[in-house]
């Protein structure tokens, strides 16, 4: 199987599982960004329920996504970590994890995708993955952007950019959350396909058997 998908920041469960298992990847640098999506968002367990940290970016001249910038504005990078710390400190593996994540809220980066990458090299090191992975050379439409069916065939990829996606996601029959310890599960219930980095807080190295 191979599949399309869109970059993201510190992604869901659900994509780094189609990253997994894909026999290759395309992950698409020629769109245009799109908004209120994973591409500049993940979502956390926190004492008070799901939330959402957000990547602040600016565009200027060009909206495609390879060339977003990452603003400053808000002081975010202290606010995201200082969020994770309040979320996972008392995790079990957060203290394991804590020296491969510090450098991602520190100003090295000047464009968003390649801030993507960079998370997503780092993510499939800590989960012992090795995905095959290209980028997109010009963007292709979805071959149908219908509600009822945005898992379609572009040449021989599955098409999941606009299918994995915070508000409104397609179906998926191939992704079903299976529950894993959570730190607040006593409190919210299990809280599924959060980011990648809830997985990993929460079940360290054995987090590649829930992909």
């Amino acid at each position: 199987m191979n599949v399309l998908l869109s970059t993201t920041y510190f992604g869901p469960i659900q994509w780094y599982q189609k990253l997994y298992r894909a026999d290759m990847v395309l992950i698409e640098r020629c769109e245009s960004f799109q908004k209120q999506t994973y591409r500049n968002r993940c979502l956390i367990a926190s004492t008070q329920g799901v939330q959402a940290l957000t990547v602040p970016v600016v565009s200027e001249g060009s909206s495609l996504i390879n060339n977003v910038r990452i603003s400053d504005h808000g002081n975010w990078r202290h606010l995201h970590w200082n969020a994770l710390k309040s979320a996972y400190g008392e995790s079990p593996f957060f203290e394991y994890y804590e020296d491969d994540l510090r450098p991602f809220f520190q100003p090295d980066w000047e464009f968003l995708f390649d801030f993507n990458e960079a998370i997503r090299k780092k993510m499939c090191e800590l989960l012992d993955i090795h995905p095959h992975v290209h980028y997109t050379e010009a963007f292709t439409s979805p071959l149908d952007i219908s509600r009822t069916s945005h898992l379609v065939p572009r040449t021989s990829h599955l098409d999941y950019r606009y299918a994995i996606q915070p508000k409104h996601p397609a179906p998926d029959d191939d992704f079903t959350p299976r529950p894993y310890y959570q730190v607040y599960r006593e409190k919210h219930g299990f809280l599924p396909n959060l980011s990648i980095l809830d997985l990993l807080m929460n079940m360290g190295p054995e987090s590649i058997f829930y992909l």
